[in-house]
């Protein structure tokens, strides 16, 4: 199995969480950076455990503080040979942490910056799947809807080829509508991850969450895709391996 989406650094133990979710089967985990110094540690925990990749961005509730010397430094940091991706970046209405013309300013530059280093983009979005269509209208490569949570984007997701990520959060038991979107995914293009330490599923809720627990998820999904859970797994980790390139 693989968590395409985790957060190791904001864990109090990432490595004994990364021994867990091995014990659990889960053979590959993709940690994300969204701040520069997140970013170093992801590389950092990347480079301790082989079965660890990074994703690197800068968060939208960032973009108020964000300088030119800490884009820069992410473009650098994207070079390196753990680096699949670019992200999380995107916008949200919903915390409104900062300025909304700065988030879009910012990932307007991000998304310039995974074209130029031809990385894969990971798109967090909350209340503005306007905003964030039209920014990614002009994006050419690989998107990764994170954590998808809008049923107003499925659409457009599917219309432009993007991959879509289930959290957590689709096995609680008021998000029939989630579920019933998960269904509509085509087998291609479907992705699961923890966000690790939030959107611990139903089975552990109320607790951090972690990579080991990206079983309940993956459960719940090949449940309401009619599936069965090996089936489903085994189509996660190829889609992954393609959207990030990654070796098998």
């Amino acid at each position: 199995m693989i968590d395409t989406h985790a957060h190791l650094d904001a864990l109090d133990d990432p490595a004994a969480a990364i021994a867990r979710a091995r014990q659990a089967g889960v053979g590959r985990i993709l940690t994300v950076g969204t701040t520069v110094e997140g970013c170093r540690a992801a590389l950092g925990l990347a480079e301790q455990h082989e079965s660890v990749s990074a994703i690197l961005g800068l968060h939208p509730h960032e973009a108020g503080s964000v300088e030119d010397d800490a884009v820069r430094e992410l473009l650098s940091l994207l070079s390196h040979p753990c680096a699949v991706a670019v992200g999380e970046t995107g916008l949200d209405y919903f915390r409104d942490y900062a300025p909304r013309d700065a988030q879009r300013r910012l990932f307007d530059r991000l998304l310039g910056v995974a074209a130029d280093a031809g990385k894969p983009v990971v798109v967090h979005t909350r209340a503005a799947d306007e905003d964030t269509l039209d920014a990614l209208s002009g994006f050419a490569g690989t998107v990764v809807l994170h954590c998808f949570s809008s049923t107003e984007l499925l659409p457009a997701a599917l219309e432009r080829g993007y991959y879509v990520s289930f959290a957590g959060n689709v096995t609680y038991p008021k998000a029939t509508d989630l579920r019933t979107v998960a269904a509509r995914i085509p087998g291609d293009r479907i992705l699961a991850e923890t966000d690790t330490p939030y959107l611990a599923p139903q089975p552990v809720r109320g607790r951090p969450n972690e990579p080991a627990n990206i079983v309940h998820t993956l459960a719940t999904l090949a449940q309401a895709r009619g599936e069965e859970a090996a089936a489903l797994e085994t189509a996660i980790e190829r889609n992954a391996e393609t959207a990030f390139r990654l070796s098998a």
